[in-house]
């Protein structure tokens, strides 16, 4: 523990919040962590303090970091029995890094607000690959003061990052991120199997769109797990589903029609159905070979 250690708590340890809380062990700061699940290795063999409830946690740290799956998630961690709002004394900060509704971030950063300390949401975009190598685009919602303070942490765990606005905006910035990804995953699943389909070898035709105007990560990465048939996650079908239901939701309640998102939920909902809720997002592809009845690398006709 240097002399600069800061006592941070994080609760949530599943395979995004594991290695982000490792590389602020690493760092050097004092960790109170607490996870539903079985604690990872590494940090229960780590200097982190293990505690018993999230208000153990708040209790303990002056900042307190989240990384949950979902709102109610979220919610359950704050001001459930035990939570988090139970431990917190005046002055502490609150950083939500999970991707929940903007709407009720906004609630939740007002009832953190009214117990005299701040709310940040942060939530992430890179997947377990940008978790472990501390290269996540970290999208923030609230002032600017808390948002300098918090930065040489956001800075262990990411490269991107951004002070969207207020708070809630940074939970509006990563529905924005996930819609566009789904997209692109669809776009790049049609246009694999389409080539494929067509009897040319679809590993050659995503090196030879990576050099045009086309290229993009999604090609890039996931277009190489559609022709390998590599669908181990990853990032999770099945906490797609739940980023774009936000989108819906939000959209909905905006009068914004996004006619194109709820195709591509439509396409995760078909993976679901046929046993991929745990697939990596880039198994979208599947539900688009099913309706060809023709999978991509298979020899055509």
């Amino acid at each position: 523990m240097t002399s600069n250690a800061l006592k941070i708590g994080f609760i949530g340890l599943g395979t995004m919040g594991s290695p982000m809380a490792e590389h602020l062990i690493k760092a050097g700061h004092q960790l109170y962590v607490y996870t539903l699940g079985k604690m990872p290795e590494a940090i229960a063999t780590s200097s982190a303090t293990q505690c018993i409830t999230s208000k153990g946690v708040a209790e303990r740290a002056d900042i307190i970091f989240v990384m949950v799956p979902d709102t109610p998630d979220v919610e359950a961690a704050l001001f459930g029995e035990h939570g988090i709002a139970a431990g917190l004394s005046a002055g502490k900060v609150v950083v939500d890094m999970s991707s929940i509704s903007p709407i009720a971030t906004k609630v939740f950063a007002k009832k953190i607000n009214d117990l005299g300390c701040d709310y940040l949401d942060a939530p992430v975009s890179g997947g377990e690959v940008g978790a472990k190598n501390a290269t996540l685009s970290i999208m923030v919602g609230g002032s600017e003061a808390v948002f300098e303070k918090i930065k040489p942490l956001f800075e262990l765990m990411g490269k991107n990052i951004t002070l969207v606005g207020g708070n809630g905006d940074g939970q509006t910035a990563k529905v924005a991120n996930q819609i566009i990804v789904a997209l692109n995953i669809e776009a790049v699943a049609e246009a694999l199997l389409f080539a494929s389909r067509a009897g040319a070898d679809p590993a050659r035709v995503r090196l030879a769109l990576m050099g045009g105007f086309a290229s993009s990560k999604i090609l890039e990465v996931h277009g190489e797990r559609m022709v390998k048939r590599t669908f181990d996650p990853g990032f999770r079908i099945e906490l797609h589903q739940k980023d774009l239901n936000l989108a819906l939701s939000s959209a909905r309640a905006l009068g914004v029609s996004l006619p194109n998102t709820a195709t591509a939920q439509e396409l995760f909902n078909s993976c679901v159905a046929h046993g991929g809720r745990a697939w990596d997002h880039s198994a979208m592809v599947r539900a688009l070979e099913k309706l060809a009845n023709f999978e991509i690398g298979q020899k055509a006709d």
